[in-house]
Order: C-alpha cells, then sequence, then structure tokens
C-alpha cells in the first residue's frame, strides 16, 4: 500500500548547490518564429516586457536570421531599441553566424545565443554550413564575444536526435561542447530540438556536459509529451539553467516534427511542487499566455493554460478507499 502522506525527497540538484535555476523564457524567438502570425516589433517588445514583469529574469527576445528565410524575426534591432536596457531581466538574441554577431553587437546585446547544429546535416539545413564549420564559427565567435565583454550561450541544437541523421551519440555532443568551453563560452545548453529524449538521456548527457566549470542548460521540446520530465532530469544531472515558452509556443523551422517548447507557466507549476521557489509570478505568467493566444489567434498548448493553477482548499477533499 501507498503511503499519500509520505513526503517526496526534493530534487538531487537542488540538494546539490541550493540553487535556484534560471528560468530564459523563449517564447519571443524560438515561440514565435515557427507561428504563421507575424507580430509587429511593438508587440513583440511587449511581450517581452510582459514576461520580465512576471518575474522573468532572462528573455531571449530577438532572433538575428535573414528575414527572408524566417519573416516573423524581422526587425530584431527595433525590437531591442523599444525595450532599451532593464535592470531587473536580461535580453539575449539568437545568431547562427558572424553576421548575426554584428548585428547584435551593433544592436548593443551584452548576451548572445550561438546556436549551432549536432550533426552535419542540420548544420547544412539550419545554418548552411558543415559541423566541421561549425565548430570554427565556435571558436571565431568566442573570441570576438570575448574581446567585446559580451556573455556567450552556446546552444547544442538536436543534441538527442536529429530529424535527418537519427540519434546522436554522447561523445559527438560532448566533443562539440568541449569546444564551447575552450572557447569562453559561459554557458552551454543541451537542446532536444526536436523533442525525442527520455530523461534517462538527458541525466547521461547534462552529467557529463556539466562535470566542466561553466553553466548547463537544458532547452525541451514537448512533441512527444517528455518535456517536463526531461526538465526535472537535466536539474536533476547538474542542470542550472532551463528554457521555456510562454504558452507552449514554438518549434524550429527547420527541423520537422519540432513542435512547441515546455511552456513557461507548466515548468513553474511543478517546479513550485517540488519546493523550488523561482520568484516568477505564476499567475502573471498565465495572464501573459492568454495575451499572447490573443495574438496568435488560437489558444495555448501548455497543460496549466487549460487547467489553472491549483491551490490547496480549493476544492474539498475526497476520501479514497
Amino acid at each position: 500500500m501507498i503511503d499519500s502522506t509520505a513526503t517526496a525527497p526534493p530534487l538531487v540538484a537542488h540538494q546539490r548547490g541550493n540553487q535556484t535555476p534560471l528560468i530564459c523564457d523563449v517564447a519571443p524567438r524560438d515561440g514565435l518564429q515557427i507561428e504563421e502570425t507575424i507580430l509587429a516589433p511593438e508587440r513583440r517588445a511587449h511581450l517581452c516586457r510582459l514576461l520580465a514583469g512576471a518575474g522573468l529574469r532572462r528573455v531571449e527576445a530577438v532572433s538575428f536570421v535573414h528575414p527572408g528565410l524566417v519573416p516573423t524575426m524581422a526587425g530584431a534591432e527595433e525590437v531591442l531599441a523599444l525595450l532599451g536596457d532593464s535592470e531587473d531581466t536580461e535580453w539575449t538574441g539568437l545568431i547562427l553566424n558572424e553576421r548575426g554577431f554584428d548585428r547584435a553587437l551593433a544592436a548593443g546585446l551584452r548576451r548572445i545565443n550561438l546556436t549551432v547544429g549536432s550533426t552535419d546535416t542540420f548544420c547544412q539545413r539550419n545554418q548552411g554550413c558543415t559541423r566541421s564549420e561549425a565548430e570554427d564559427l565556435v571558436r571565431t565567435v568566442g573570441e570576438r564575444a570575448r574581446a567585446e565583454s559580451i556573455q556567450l550561450t552556446v546552444s547544442l541544437a538536436v543534441a538527442f536526435g536529429c530529424p535527418f541523421e537519427g540519434r546522436v551519440a554522447v561523445g559527438k555532443v560532448q566533443e562539440l561542447a568541449d569546444i564551447a568551453a575552450e572557447a569562453g563560452a559561459d554557458e552551454i545548453v543541451c537542446a532536444d530540438t526536436i523533442g525525442v529524449a527520455g530523461p534517462g538521456a538527458v541525466r547521461r548527457l547534462i552529467t557529463l556536459v556539466a562535470a566542466g566549470p561553466i553553466r548547463v542548460g537544458g532547452h525541451f521540446h514537448d512533441t512527444r509529451n517528455t518535456g517536463i520530465a526531461n526538465c526535472l532530469a537535466a536539474l536533476d544531472a547538474g542542470a542550472t539553467l532551463l528554457d521555456a515558452s510562454v504558452g507552449g509556443v514554438g518549434g524550429c523551422p527547420f527541423a520537422p516534427g519540432a513542435t512547441g517548447n515546455v511552456g513557461t507557466e507548466d515548468l513553474l507549476y511543478v517546479l513550485e511542487e517540488e519546493g523550488i521557489a523561482t520568484g516568477i509570478d505564476i499567475e502573471a505568467v498565465l495572464d501573459c499566455s492568454r495575451w499572447l493566444s490573443k495574438q496568435l489567434g488560437h489558444a495555448a498548448s501548455s497543460s496549466l493554460s487549460r487547467a489553472g493553477v491549483f491551490r490547496a482548499g480549493q476544492v474539498g477533499a475526497s476520501s479514497a478507499s
């Protein structure tokens, strides 16, 4: 018989470092890039402000990609100009090449997210280069970031599975992570771009990458309903940064089958249930999710946007036999 009064132990990573994970909301970039509805820079900036107002301390606001390839991301410089500096929230932007670095630098960003594919085919489809060239790009951008005192996150796309090459060997991803660390990145994010990983695979990879001296994070898509479990597994293995997207919106236009990201509100609810305080107002995030749904013209895909937050005393006690 199960003891329903027993208290589950907290996450191992929370015990180990007693460190609240940093949550980065990627909805203004990863969330919107695959949508048919194109939001004007003013509305995208407003989305960023709503997220910051809810307590998010980092927001991936823009992507410096060619607007002809990803029209939803046009006007990155305008979005950042509208936002200006924030004392409480760090704005970051995604780049895929040196041209993106130039634009991010000119726009005044102090943190950039260089995303590179873990496989050769994904590199070619996503950013028009080979895996070897992507490794050289990491080294070059790392050197330039150090010279300009720019904080550098390197995200390893399709770290668990590639839509073109299948499962990705852990050693292949570890090699790329080592290159990023040597290049001077202060963060490495392992991304399950198409949502194929399970908790075991996440623990194995994150444990290896987190053995180094820099912050390690996870970026998970909920394509196969494993996103939240993978977030918890990542924390258990030593990750201290998690990406999420308000409303669960998002996906990669260059990765077939890459559906929505883990919903920020869903992740916050689970962390709260695990006794991990993030300082983020979950009700305000839900308000943001509702606003975004109206802008996009469809319901959010996150579970909490449908079910709401459960509070003690909300419903009467029920008896169990």
